[in-house]
């Protein structure tokens, strides 16, 4: 049933109804969760993929992003009442759609421009199923103008904008918690080209999001909100490491000076660590880098400088901590815990550990990993030979912080181990108890 012309209220009451279509392009880790939760709201669900294992395995009611607590009871329950299903074929798919939402991943080269052929080619291949009183929305993010780039192939199906709606609602989740986020962690976003379009996109989210929506002027003001929220992060996580320095500096424990400065509600001084990784945080502040014209965005520039900076620092920690037991870094066996770039998720993109492992690889040491998550194959990826044991290790390395590096047996450790070095480049560890066991403990903002 077509959408655009229908209050809120009206949309809400045929999405339950089940007589909405809703077409999902891209079935990762973010798209697979909104098409379950679209369809375990009653509307009738179309996952599109080009990776025919995945369609497979959703037929059959299988779930592939195993990461994502929940998601294997929604896919399960939502194929088999038929709600759900999911094709490689786009084009038929927009043909059955009322709604069609592109939620494909987007690639970034190293200065965050943005490789956007995914989007044009689900935008081409909606073109040709496009219907009037159909609806496109987009959720992957994207420089603040995108959406409307897709406006001249749209109209390739020979409708003009107005005759279909075009939306911004940028995805706001996290592996790990997609379905909570999704369903009411936060409120969502949502720009639309005009106000029958932006009441029907209202109702479509209020459906399914208990916290509601937050209507933006316009589709591109939507776009903004997602990527400024990543560049405050990034820009806060740049201050802490650099008061964190500071503090290393002047014989300071950073962490303690934080946690008392944030008992202030002004104050909202982030974790220091060895780095900023993932497909979010560093790469939205090149958006807004990238888009300046006559603004110069000095401030982002500078805090992307610091947080890529620190990799190098941790291998700088893991030279004094050596120098402290008498060894250099050339020749040294080095435990480097964590591959991916932060704990709980196998996902690489910029983690931090990957320059890590080059650098101290470049001094001459001997780089062992192990991440629970990863096998020997992905270690050997990053230049790293696999290690699950601390034998004749001079120095441990934590670039990840998974739940399993915050229970590390140190005694064993201290047992096992050749020097007693640990890097703590994720704040996981209590100093104290490794000192008593006669550890050099080092991290990040701490003398």
């Amino acid at each position: 049933m077509k959408l655009l012309g229908l209050n809120r209220e009206e949309v809400k009451q045929v999405f339950k109804e089940g007589k909405v279509t809703i077409t999902v392009y891209g079935l990762g880790k973010m798209g697979l969760p909104l098409a379950a939760v679209f369809a375990d709201h009653g509307a009738k669900v179309i996952g599109v993929d080009i990776n025919e294992r995945v369609v497979e395995m959703i037929n059959r009611g299988e779930n592939h992003v195993k990461e994502e607590p929940g998601l294997d009871e929604l896919v399960k329950r939502n194929v088999e009442a038929g709600r759900l299903r999911a094709t490689t074929d786009g084009v038929e798919a927009a043909k059955q759609a009322d709604v069609m939402v592109i939620l494909v991943p987007t690639l970034t080269d190293e200065r965050g421009n943005l490789k956007l052929d995914p989007v044009y080619d689900v935008a081409y291949k909606i073109a040709q199923g496009l219907e009037k009183g159909d609806i496109v929305i987009t959720e992957a993010t994207m420089p603040p103008g995108t959406t409307e780039s897709l406006v001249p192939i749209l109209e390739k199906s020979g409708l003009k904008l107005g005759e279909f709606g075009l939306a911004h609602a940028p995805e706001r989740t996290m592996t790990g918690t997609a379905i909570r986020d999704i369903t009411g962690q936060y409120p969502k976003i949502v720009g639309a080209n005009d106000e029958k379009t932006l009441e029907a996109v209202i109702g479509i989210y209020e459906t399914i999001n208990r916290k509601g929506v937050i209507p933006m002027s316009s589709i591109k003001a939507a776009e903004a909100v997602k990527v400024f929220e990543g560049v405050y992060r990034d820009v806060n996580i740049a201050l802490a490491n650099e008061l964190a320095l500071w503090c290393e500096e002047h014989g300071l424990d950073a962490l303690e000076v934080f946690q008392a400065a944030n008992t202030q509600p002004y104050c909202h001084l982030h974790m220091p660590g060895a780095g900023v990784g993932g497909h979010c945080i560093p790469i939205y502040p090149w958006f807004v880098i990238n888009l300046a014209r006559k603004t110069n965005p000095r401030l982002i520039k500078t805090a992307r400088e610091i947080n890529d900076s620190m990799p190098h620092h941790v291998v700088e920690l893991t030279i004094k901590g050596l120098n402290e037991v008498g060894k250099p870094l050339k020749g040294s066996n080095i435990l480097v815990l964590g591959l991916t770039f932060r704990g709980g998720v196998r996902e690489f993109t910029k983690s931090p550990t990957i320059p890590i492992i080059r650098e101290l690889k470049e001094w001459g040491a001997n780089v062992y990993a192990y991440d629970p998550l990863c096998t020997k194959e992905d270690a050997e990826r990053f230049g790293a030979e696999w290690k699950e044991d601390f034998k004749d290790i001079d120095a441990i390395v934590i670039t990840t912080d998974h739940k399993e590096f915050r229970n590390l047996d140190l005694e064993k450790i201290a047992k096992e181990a050749r020097n007693k070095v640990i890097v703590d480049g994720r704040n996981v560890l209590e100093p104290t108890t490794a000192e008593k066991l006669g550890f050099v403990y080092l991290r990040v903002g701490r003398a």
